[in-house]
């Protein structure tokens, strides 16, 4: 996706709309406009109001950074804010978020960023993060893709990496194919140079037709915790850094990984304090 703004906004409003897989008659139908308005727009034969370049970026669900980038192609300045991380005026924010991975313990769970930069992870993370061998790959920012899928991160502790590599790289090939960011699309391609089933290759296919997600198998000494995954974001947000920053949760898969965790936090006094 290109998001340049000197590509026209016509362009811009037919890529999305390509990229949701819609008609023009189906967009108009879904913004109550006429598709005669709508493809006048497309083609540059009309001008849309900024009300109706935020209407029918609604409609596309189009993330807030590019819905930015639409206004500027139309010649309107951009209508959502967006600040650093560090803002103090996002502290209330990320106390919010802070509180949300507290009280996931003892499951893992970490908050991060647009390019997947860890911004936050609860107690529960730390066995994990102390058992990486590479220091580099926990200096900030620290990538969480680099930090699983790295043969010097978590990688050789994942007992189905494979399977688990080309769910994360699926995920982040979609992210690219949706938003094309250039940072996004570097990292997938080193993150599929890391040793592994390349991008391309055949698919992986979990057996077990009763999981109802990927799961993420880690050992920890001689057992296996197995967990699956979720990930939140916020549900209306009017800041672009605000509406990008997401919360990944780990949950046990089984009753053996819930009492190890459960363990682990008995152990670990940081996940005992309140």
């Amino acid at each position: 996706m290109n998001t340049t703004t000197d590509m026209p906004i016509g362009n811009l409003i037919r890529e999305w709309r390509t990229k949701r897989r819609m008609s023009q008659l189906d967009l108009a139908s879904e913004a109550e406009i006429s598709q005669r308005h709508l493809s006048f727009v497309e083609s540059g034969r009309s001008a849309p109001s900024r009300e109706m370049v935020l209407h029918l970026a609604e409609m596309l669900q189009i993330p807030l950074r590019e819905r930015n980038h639409m206004l500027l192609a139309a010649g309107f300045a951009p209508a959502f804010g967006e600040r650093p991380i560090t803002d103090p005026t996002l502290s209330a924010a990320l106390d919010a978020v802070n509180l949300v991975l507290k009280g996931h313990e003892p499951n893992p769970a970490i908050a991060v960023d647009r390019h997947w930069n860890l911004i936050s992870g609860n107690n529960a993370m730390r066995p994990f993060l102390a058992a990486v061998t590479e220091p580099s790959l926990l200096t900030p920012p620290v990538n969480v893709y680099r930090l699983s899928l790295h043969p010097k991160g978590l990688a050789p502790m994942i007992a189905n990496l494979n399977e688990w590599r080309s769910h994360l790289i699926d995920r982040l090939r979609r992210q690219n194919d949706a938003v094309a960011d250039p940072v996004l699309i570097e990292l997938e391609k080193e993150v599929s140079a890391y040793p592994g089933a390349a991008r391309g290759g055949p698919a992986i296919i979990h057996k077990d037709q009763a999981a109802i997600a990927v799961p993420l198998r880690i050992r920890i000494g001689s057992d296996i915790l197995s967990f699956i995954s979720t990930i939140t974001v916020f549900g209306t947000p009017l800041d672009v850094t605000l509406s990008e920053l997401a919360v990944e949760s780990f949950f046990p898969a089984d009753q053996r990984t819930a009492e190890m965790l459960r363990a682990m936090a008995a152990t670990n006094p940081a996940q005992q304090t309140s």
